[in-house]
């Protein structure tokens, strides 16, 4: 697992909670750290239940497969107990993340059973490369997930390997990586600006303002509206320029 953050700059997950992830990608982009295409999972992975409220926490990883049974040798009991074990050692609340090793998927990576056991301890969402099932069932549970469609059997279902590295919508997830996500997909935000990142989305949204108040209340023209989106785009590079210093 990597090392905790220090307790000065440990964020404030409520704080990011307020954020849709669109917004906390823009937020991300103002720190220049890295490509504007870069850490988001792609399309493959979409939210399950489009109406919950924004997912926040830390990456506990695991890999699974389920198109087989599980070799003699592996004890699948003891590695789903050691991945709830793993969650004591995240800063805050899991976000549990598998990947799918079998391609196409041939059973769903969770249910209602599988989800109702990682809230109790205390994880807060579940991201999956694979298939989701009992879809009514777990959306009763108010946990979040994220999945690559669905699939209605369980086949040979069991996890393979856990707190690895996982391949997931296009990017790698490590244990202890930070992930918000919501009806839009999901995304990481790296460690060392996670606790600046709501501030940035509430300067970002400020300034975007500028613009958006402008056209919604239909009151603007070519010239205004140019003249809007120059100075949203001045005061996001004075953002820019006070974010990179607090760094």
């Amino acid at each position: 697992m990597p090392p905790r953050p220090e307790p000065s700059t440990i964020p404030d997950l409520a704080a990011l909670q307020r954020f849709d992830t669109p917004t906390i990608c823009n937020a991300i982009e103002l720190f220049k750290i890295r490509s504007p295409s870069a850490g988001y999972m792609d399309r493959r992975i979409a939210a399950c239940f489009a109406d919950l409220s924004p997912m926040v926490g830390y990456a506990a990883t695991a890999t699974f497969r389920s198109a087989a049974p599980a070799h003699a040798l592996e004890s699948n009991s003891n590695l789903s107990s050691q991945l709830l074990e793993s969650f004591a050692d995240l800063p805050a609340p899991a976000v549990v993340v598998f990947q799918d090793l079998d391609d196409p998927p041939a059973g769903a990576t969770f249910g209602d059973g599988m989800c109702l056991t990682y809230k109790t301890f205390g994880a807060v969402g579940l991201i999956t490369s694979g298939a989701a099932r009992d879809l009514d069932n777990v959306r009763a549970l108010d946990f979040p997930c994220f999945s690559n469609g669905t699939i209605c059997g369980h086949g040979h279902c069991h996890t393979e390997s856990i707190n690895v590295p996982v391949h997931v919508g296009g990017i790698t997830i490590y244990p202890g990586d930070l992930l918000h996500g919501d009806c839009n997909g999901v995304t990481t935000i790296p460690l060392e600006i996670a606790h600046l990142v709501p501030y940035a989305c509430s300067e970002y949204l400020k300034h975007e303002a500028l613009v958006l108040d402008r056209l919604r209340a239909g009151s603007t023209d070519i010239s205004g509206h140019q003249q809007a989106i120059a100075e949203m785009n001045r005061r996001l590079d004075q953002l820019k320029g006070e974010l990179s210093s607090l760094l």
